[in-house]
């Protein structure tokens, strides 16, 4: 998908690259993250009006060490390299690269030598701004060409940039909030090296998807996966809005809902929107798939294939069902996506979930956003409120918060302490203060006492956390009167249940989910 201009990251490995694209999407600058290892022939047909080297954990002189294709530089594309992206412009340049004999990591303070590029409008001489730093090498020999631009206590070439091709680097790390010159330095790319407009927008992306479904879709007609959850109610709205009655969406009960939930959302649609829903409960199937289940990874790709089973048998039924919509998002696509050959984060249902060879071609209209793009994007096309400011809730349901075996019992366990969570934070007013709220059944039973007498019962887990768009989280500070409530009212109310404990990981090096 190209809107107006383009930015391109090619992702090393860092734990902040998405932040890298959130920045510059703020920007109303539309950016994609590839991996390091895309072809130049593909980045040529992708026309980017700049590049953006990643950081990465590796040193440019490891063995295997990524290495993007050195020609990338020779381009006439502006490219900016950030800490391991700067360290590889470097060498491919002819620099050198050397472990740095006191590292930098944390705030660093940095002083500009030059406004012209990725300082301009910022203060220099004696001033200092706080920036920072993660790196343990640093660059030593400068390749002809490369000026520094600004220095650190540590980094002598803390900033650079050539003198007649449009290549800057940078040592530290503009898109972390700890780098208080952060969005100057990338808006000084984006707009000043690149010359791109702000006019990627919400509005401008529905006309462009609408267009693009359109045509792709023609006079076949087309199923949506809906859950009732944000991502499918937007998608829904959208195919709608592009193709009308050709779309048909369809509810699949997992047996894997919380309470009341499945006729909550059926009732929700029916009665405030336009489209077209039919409900299958497949309960006894989705159980019967997940038992003695026990392996995440197995729990996620057999109830995205059970999904995908579902949703083909009803489009025969149907009959000229040609698309399958769903609502995937850009976070789901970059933690499904292996690097450097290792293990993906996890495989979600709807990307690594799915068939190799499936009956149905998808439209995915939200999977180059973020979830706080997509709430924007369903406000305006005119979603309620109510529909757009849940919080999210995993298409595996339950059965990704239950570790361990997926049994009746233990649905029915989760199902009332979820309850209790989310009813509680409702009423003191924290639910829409976090990103997530939630309970977890763990697959170990602790000793106890009630009523005097000795139990060996379950253990519940409460997972609150903060986040704009689920790739980084910080679990949330609740109040100790609230998070007690909640306990009592699970050990009280909750039979099997004798223990309660808080998560306070963040995201990384967690996950949110804990499967």
């Amino acid at each position: 998908m190209k809107i107006g201009e383009m930015i391109l990251i090619l992702d090393f490995g860092s734990q902040t690259t998405q932040l890298i694209a959130r920045r510059i999407r703020e920007q109303k600058v539309y950016c994609e993250i590839h991996p390091y290892s895309t072809p130049l022939d593909k980045i040529k047909e992708m026309k980017p009006a700049g590049i953006v080297l990643s950081g990465g954990p590796c040193s440019v002189y490891d063995e295997g060490a990524p290495h993007s294709d050195s020609a990338i530089l020779d381009l006439s594309i502006p490219v900016l390299g950030i800490c391991y992206g700067a360290q590889l412009m470097i060498l491919q340049s002819g620099g050198q690269v050397e472990k740095a004999e006191k590292r930098e990591f944390g705030k660093a303070e940095l002083k500009i030598l030059t406004t012209d590029g990725l300082f301009a409008g910022l203060e220099i001489g004696e001033t200092h701004h706080q920036v920072w730093m993660s790196h343990g090498d640093r660059v030593e020999v400068v390749p002809e060409g490369f000026d520094a631009s600004a220095v650190s206590a540590h980094s002598p070439f803390a900033a650079l940039r050539h003198q007649q091709k449009p290549l800057t680097a940078v040592q530290f790390h503009p898109e972390v909030a700890h780098t208080l010159i952060g969005v100057d330095v990338l808006r000084n790319f984006i707009f000043g090296f690149c010359g791109c407009k702000p006019d990627w927008t919400m509005h401008s992306f529905i006309e462009t998807q609408v267009v693009q479904i359109r045509e792709q879709v023609g006079d076949r007609l087309v199923i949506c996966a809906l859950s009732g959850g944000v991502d499918s109610s937007v998608t829904a709205a959208i195919v709608h809005r592009a193709i009308g009655d050709q779309l048909t969406c369809i509810y699949v009960n997992n047996g894997l809902m919380r309470t009341g939930e499945s006729e909550a959302i059926l009732r929700f649609f029916r009665e405030k929107s336009k489209l077209k829903v039919i409900d299958v409960d497949a309960t006894d199937f989705f159980l019967s798939e997940l038992d003695e289940v026990v392996d995440p990874e197995i729990k996620r790709k057999r109830i995205g294939l059970g999904f995908i089973k579902i949703f083909e048998e009803e489009a025969a039924k149907i009959g000229n069902v040609s698309y399958l919509a769903q609502g995937t998002l850009y976070p789901d696509v970059i933690e499904s996506v292996s690097f450097r050959g290792e293990a993906p984060i996890k495989s979600h249902h709807n990307v690594g979930g799915l068939p190799e060879v499936m009956k149905l071609d998808l439209i995915e209209p939200l999977r180059e956003l973020f979830k706080d793009e997509v709430r924007e994007l369903g406000l305006e096309l005119g979603l309620p409120a109510e529909a757009i400011h849940r919080q999210p809730f995993p298409g595996p349901g339950l059965g990704i918060r239950i570790m361990g075996e997926v049994t009746r019992e233990r649905l029915d366990i989760i199902r009332k302490a979820d309850v209790i969570v989310l009813d509680e934070m409702k009423k003191h007013g924290w639910y829409r203060k976090v990103w997530q709220s939630f309970a977890v059944l763990l697959p170990i039973q602790t000793v106890g006492v009630m009523g005097d007498g000795r139990t060996y019962e379950h253990v519940i887990a409460i997972r609150c956390v903060d986040s704009r768009d689920a790739m980084t989280a910080d679990w949330s500070k609740i109040p100790y009167e609230i998070l007690s409530i909640i306990s009592i009212r699970i050990i009280n109310e909750v039979r099997g249940v004798n223990r309660v404990v808080y998560d306070i990981s963040s995201k990384p090096p967690a996950t949110i989910e804990w499967e």
